[in-house]
């Protein structure tokens, strides 16, 4: 939705300037189909040539996400936080070998299957049981374990990045492909010197419109995109750091209660519920 109206509100504004100050938008019209073709074209072939094959892959997953609104929202959280909660609980009740069968078949769980939209997530819930895995093998410590949950929080942050890098790259790209159509233009404006001054001028200004598209969609529709992702990354990320707390808290030895804040507490200010909303629907879980 934002993206929408964001794009609507920046070519509005460029377009009704050029308008109101007399400007002929069939200029631009006429000119669009084959500058397009040349900026884009060119961009388009050297955004795959400068990009492996995963990339372009993470790519065409990653846009889509672009235009749906953030699934990190208040409600997702003490989603999350009431799932982990009762797994604690469940371990601190029963010992840790109680929770073997969930994590070896979560979705048949009987506490993962209450939380939805966390289970049918298969990084975070792959996240939750591999290190629940781990606690229950007790083969490391709490400070190995976070070591590990480090690097592969590390690792998930380097390969979401690499989609928001690809875009961005592509928008850097963009003002020069809008030089080269341009150039293009003026080439071909050399090559008619002979026809008259009216000709000449329709031919330059279609030129220059090169230029104006590529740092147009390189600024108004590109890079714009690339700064999406890199939020969006962020937000998911998030998400990783409040379980890794949660999860370590309690092998410290902290109540389920207490672990759960440590990990509230991790969320960013907008997002975060509150200690009272929080503790409520930890008492309805009780």
């Amino acid at each position: 939705m934002n993206v929408g109206i964001g794009y609507a509100i920046a070519l509005i504004c460029i377009f009704g300037a050029y308008i109101i100050h007399g400007g002929d938008i069939m200029v631009i019209v006429h000119a669009l189909p084959t500058e397009l073709m040349a900026i884009l074209g060119g961009a388009i072939g050297a955004f795959v040539v400068s990009n492996q094959g995963k990339t372009l892959k993470a790519v065409k997953a990653a846009l889509p996400t672009l235009f749906k609104g953030s699934p990190y929202t208040k409600a997702r959280y003490m989603d999350l936080l009431g799932m982990l909660f009762e797994i604690l609980v469940k371990i601190r009740k029963e010992g840790l070998m109680s929770v073997e069968k969930d994590i070896e078949d979560p979705h048949s769980s009987a506490v993962f299957s209450k939380y939805e939209a966390i289970a049918h997530d298969h990084h975070v819930m792959d996240f939750i049981t591999d290190y629940l895995r781990i606690m229950v093998s007790g083969n490391l410590n709490a400070m190995e374990i976070e070591n590990l949950m480090d690097i592969e929080i590390e690792t998930h942050h380097h390969e979401g990045h690499s989609p928001a890098a690809a875009i961005t790259r592509l928008g850097d790209a963009l003002p020069a492909f809008g030089i080269v159509a341009a150039v293009l233009g003026v080439v071909n404006t050399m090559g008619s010197v002979g026809q008259p001054p009216a000709v000449l001028g329709g031919m330059i200004g279609s030129a220059l419109v090169g230029t104006f598209l590529g740092i147009l969609l390189a600024y108004g529709i590109v890079a714009p995109l690339g700064t999406l992702l890199e939020q969006k990354l962020d937000e998911s990320s998030k998400e990783f750091q409040c379980i890794k707390t949660v999860l370590l808290a309690s092998m410290q030895g902290y109540a389920p209660q207490t672990a759960v804040e440590f990990g509230r507490k991790v969320l960013y200010s907008t997002e975060r519920p509150t200690f009272q909303e929080l503790e409520e629907s930890i008492k309805g879980k009780k």
